[in-house]
């Protein structure tokens, strides 16, 4: 083999070093591309028009911030207790139901955070079906003559959040509990430990890894939400972003806060790695084997069953029910040209977004994978840097750099034709596409990349020993074995371009709104049942990829 590729690098020397220049370059001129938001905010930042980083600092700013931890916090707390109690659950416990929880505790993934927040209010607000019920129920005729927790607050904002990304903590807790092996469990029972016992002494400190990893993704999505806290009226760093630069008309001001908030995202990186420094694991021999459940008496099965029912219930079909019911009841007042234009707009650019997303993914991939150098690495490192980037500052990147572009032409042709360009990038919809494609390019990168990991070289060396290109061997041989995971690292990318809220209320173009933005607008205007229908879509969009993601996990262990 290694003869027949000698005569084949001998037979085109030049072509074969040519072609995997090409490669290279590619992906250096995309992760350029790819990181040039991140750049744009820096230097809008460091160098605004009008510096008014002083008066942030004396007013609101340090409100901003406090908020904003304290949503963190509250969030961090939540998504722990629910994803690893449900986890630690489903994985090694039998109880009643625990099939159906292995993938229904991963449903409320496919629900916005602010569509639950939409729906909490309508049900629990004054003038909601709850409230009207305690009312009549217990002959109160105002709010004096009763107490009832303020949904629309700090404690609501952290509890809709939490209720759907614990699905972060659970999916990466349960994978790491698979991965374990037999034998810790059968040594911590041998020697008396209960269950719960098992689970602190054993099993979490070696998950701690992958738990960690889960809470800065939460941590991160939380950073990045605007919908919930924006309809609740939380002041925190991202809507302090908005109200600096849509009421307030300061870019440069809202750059200063954009750059808060990626400081934000580079701590609790760093502290990710910090937390798992010292830890180095290998696969255990027999982690391949099946898990025997622990037998648990029947009051601690049902109480498995609370700690998987509550949060399914009131994090998915709640509010499922809820938006179900409303989009029955409206149907023919939401189904009108608006919704179905907005559909199709949604579709459109989620479509293209994936797309375009899974095409970079792969280059960059395939292109370490013919140069695995440090350089290459840390090309793929700087082009994953937006998923880490909350969507509002990732706004404020994107348009900087296609304005200026925008501008640039457009001076050009006044200059010398007389004539105005005016929008070629910024304001229109290829705005949004690029900033989905930075936003989420390390689903499809990360996926593709695992993926031709567990590819062996030897395919890649009798293709050339054929004569084929690397890029016929990418097409004729990577691609069909990659044919899986391009299929659901496409839907994933789809399906959070389809939720996407705060990128795409700043860069969508005049007049044209995305399911998302639909339902914002109509959260806005306080018509919560109008918006039912747009936002039921996108929870039904998000169940699939929900399952496929169990039914991998599931496939990694047998559990006897």
């Amino acid at each position: 083999m290694s003869e027949a590729i000698e005569q084949t690098g001998a037979r085109y020397p030049l072509l074969a070093k040519r072609t995997s220049k090409r490669w290279l370059i590619t992906a250096a001129v995309t992760t350029a591309i790819v990181a040039l938001p991140v750049l744009s905010v820096l230097i809008l930042a460091l160098f605004p028009e009008e510096n008014i980083w002083p008066h942030l600092l004396d007013t609101t700013l340090p409100r901003y911030l406090v908020t904003t931890l304290q949503l963190m916090a509250g969030v961090a707390f939540i998504t722990l207790v629910i994803g690893l109690a449900s986890a630690w659950a489903v994985t090694m416990c039998d109880f009643p139901g625990r099939k159906f929880f292995e993938w229904a505790m991963l449903l409320p993934f496919a629900v916005p955070a602010y569509v639950i927040a939409y729906v909490y209010t309508s049900l629990l607000d004054y003038a909601g079906p709850v409230q009207t019920a305690m009312r009549d129920w217990f002959g109160w005729h105002n709010a004096a003559d009763y107490w009832f927790p303020e949904i629309r607050s700090l404690e609501g904002a952290t509890l809709m959040i939490g209720l759907v990304l614990y699905p972060y903590v659970y999916l990466l807790a349960r994978a790491a509990f698979l991965e374990q092996s037999p034998s810790l469990f059968a040594v911590s029972r041998s020697l008396g430990h209960s269950a719960i016992s098992t689970f602190f002494r054993v099993v979490l400190p070696i998950a701690r890894p992958a738990v960690a990893v889960g809470l800065s993704l939460v941590l991160m999505e939380t950073l990045n939400d605007f919908g919930t806290v924006d309809f609740f009226a939380v002041q925190t760093l991202t809507a302090g972003l908005f109200d600096t630069w849509m009421n307030l008309g300061n870019l440069g001001g809202a750059a200063q806060i954009a750059t808060t908030m990626l400081a934000f995202v580079v701590i609790l990186v760093t502290l990710e790695r910090y937390s798992r420094r010292k830890q180095q694991q290998f696969a255990a021999r027999d982690n391949r084997e099946p898990i025997r459940r622990f037998t648990l008496s029947r009051p601690r099965q049902w109480v498995c069953v609370a700690v998987c029912a509550v949060p399914v219930i009131f994090g998915f079909l709640l509010p499922a029910a809820t938006l179900g019911h409303y989009a029955w009841e409206y149907f023919d007042e939401s189904w009108n040209p608006d919704f179905v234009r907005n559909t199709l707009n949604s579709l459109f650019l989620s479509g293209t977004a994936a797309l375009t997303t899974l095409i970079i993914g792969v280059t960059l991939a395939y292109s370490r994978r013919l140069h695995d150098t440090r350089g290459m690495r840390v090309m793929m490192r700087l082009s994953s840097l937006g998923y880490a980037m909350p969507g509002a500052v990732l706004a404020v990147g994107v348009i900087v750099p296609l304005a200026g572009f925008d501008n640039w032409v457009d001076g050009i042709l006044r200059d010398n034709f007389g004539v105005s360009s005016g929008l070629l990038l910024s304001g229109t919809a290829f705005a949004l596409v690029f900033a989905y494609t930075v936003r989420f390019l390390a689903v499809s990168a990360g996926s593709v990349e695992s993926a031709l990991q567990k590819i062996t070289p030897s395919m890649d060396m009798a293709s050339r020993s054929l004569g084929h290109t690397p890029g016929n061997t990418l097409l004729k041989v990577h691609l069909p074995m990659l044919r899986g995971t391009l299929i659901t690292a496409a839907l994933v990318v789809f399906v959070d371009c389809m939720k996407e809220l705060p990128a795409t209320l700043i860069l969508r173009p005049f007049n044209f709104e995305t399911l998302a933005t639909y339902v914002y607008q109509f959260a806005s205007d306080e018509k919560l049942a109008h918006s039912a229908l747009p936002a039921l879509i996108i929870v039904l969009a998000g169940i699939i990829p929900i399952i496929l993601m169990s039914k991998s996990i599931s496939d990694t262990r047998a559990i006897s």
